[in-house]
Parts: C-alpha cells; structure tokens; sequence
C-alpha cells in the first residue's frame, strides 16, 4: 500500500472525526510520525495543533525554568501538545526533536554566552543536520535570563537563526521583572502554537 505524500490514506483518520456543533479537542496520533497532535473541532471544521518541544537550562535559581514554564502554558492554552526538557537532567535527542511541530530554547546568561548544555545541543543540531537529517526550519521562539549582563541574546539568537524560523521577540528574564517576563513568555507560546498548527 502507498503511504507517500500523496496518499489518500495518509489524512484519511480525520475523514472520520466526529462532528459536533460546539467545540472540543480529539488527541489522536498522526499518521505520518510527528508524534501527538490534537484536532480541534469547531462548527464542523478542523484545526491540527502541533506538538512544541521547549528546551532550557535551569538550576540554581530557576529563572529560565520560569519562563519556560510561562511558555508551555500559553501554548497549551492555544491547544498545543508540549514537552519540557531541562537539559540540566537530560540531553535532547534526535527523536526529541524530529517529533516537534516547533521549538522553543531557553539559557540563562552565564558570562554572557549560552549554558554549556544549550551550546551542546545547537551543536548536536549541526552534527544532525550536516549527516542529512530534517532538522532545521521549524518554527523556533527563544527566551533568556539573567542576572545584570544580558549579552547572551546575542549567541542565543546567532544560534537559533541558523537552525530555525525565529517567532516573536526573544523574551528576556531580568532579576526585577519575574511577572512581566512570564506574561510575555504566555504570549510567545501561543504565537508559537499557532505556528506549529
């Protein structure tokens, strides 16, 4: 049987999805290997939300695991399927990352470059991507935090452009502004779902 891109067999479990007038989620696994999205039916027609993948560092003070929380929030709260990964306890994996619709990466500043495991995982990426695997051009939203420095938006946004569509502004978690920083970093989840939809 042909399962190819043109396959009709290929979209036919939503064929079968059953229609209501009000609104409701249907999780399901997709049928080509992505991993777990949700369809979302409202008044007859679907909306496939994808599945986020948020990778940060975080251990002492758990600023960026803040905002990497916020994050996951806002895009659940758009509909998306999300999962946490502090690269502080685990490495990302190749199939981590070719099961994610879209990608958020978040480090704190440590003298004004990226944590050793973030730099670990972008360079994982290029090692992934130079052996011809498709991981590069997802949709990507970045976050940082930091103590008084700052300059790592700089490495951090070097590294996420050339792997991935950046979404959004890079949201930033300084020391003063716990609460602003996750209200933005809410927002920047939902933006980023809908992309991964």
């Amino acid at each position: 049987m042909d399962y190819g891109i043109d396959s009709p067999w290929l979209f036919s479990y939503s064929d079968r999805l059953p229609r209501s007038r009000g609104s409701r989620s249907v999780p399901h696994s997709n049928s080509i290997g992505n991993g777990t999205n949700t369809v979302s039916v409202h008044n007859g027609k679907e909306k496939h939300m994808g599945k986020i993948l948020v990778i940060y560092h975080s251990q002492q003070r758990g600023n960026t695991k803040e905002v990497a929380e916020a994050l996951a929030d806002g895009a659940r709260t758009a509909g998306a399927h999300v999962v946490l990964i502090n690269t502080n306890e685990r490495r990302v994996t190749l199939d981590d990352l070719l099961n994610a619709d879209a990608v958020a990466v978040g480090s704190p500043d440590y003298y004004g470059y990226v944590a050793g495991t973030i730099k670990t995982f972008f360079d994982d990426m290029y090692i992934w991507d130079k052996a011809g695997k498709a991981v590069t051009g997802k949709p990507a939203a970045l976050f940082y935090s930091h103590g008084g420095g700052g300059t790592v938006k700089q490495g951090l946004e070097k590294f996420g452009g050339r792997f991935f569509k950046l979404v959004g502004e890079t949201v930033e978690r300084k020391p003063s502004d716990a609460g602003e920083a996750a209200e933005k970093g809410r927002a920047l989840g939902k933006e980023l779902a809908q992309k991964a939809g």
